[in-house]
């Protein structure tokens, strides 16, 4: 049998800085959604990471109109992954002449829309 799933258009935005799991939590809420709600919904979320998720967004919409002819106001968000980029390591000075470490983490964002069925 072949495997016939509806054409997806793919996004991907890498080495974003902020942790996955706080991008995780706006992302289940955009997940299943048409392309016109999430943007409405980003638009109103009180987090720092909706900006990166926004522009994934709107590259995976262009992605699908431009590559595959799709119409953006067909389009849902079909997956939305958040995945663990490198932490880059910087340290803070402690009292008696210790050494704080700090990670200041990154994350990758990958977003797929596919037309609704």
């Amino acid at each position: 049998m072949a495997n016939t799933t509806p054409a997806q258009a793919l996004a991907h935005g890498r080495y974003i800085r902020g942790s996955a799991s706080k991008v995780r939590r706006v992302l289940d809420q955009i997940r299943g959604r048409t392309y016109r709600d999430a943007l409405i919904m980003l638009e109103f979320m009180p987090y720092r990471s909706t900006g990166p998720i926004t522009k994934v967004l709107r590259s995976a919409v262009a992605n699908a109109e431009h590559n595959l002819g799709l119409d953006p106001a067909t389009l849902v968000i079909s997956q939305a992954t958040a995945d663990m980029g490198p932490s880059m390591k910087r340290f803070r000075p402690r009292a008696q002449g210790r050494a704080y470490a700090i990670k200041k983490q990154t994350c990758h964002i990958s977003i797929a829309v596919a037309p609704s069925t």
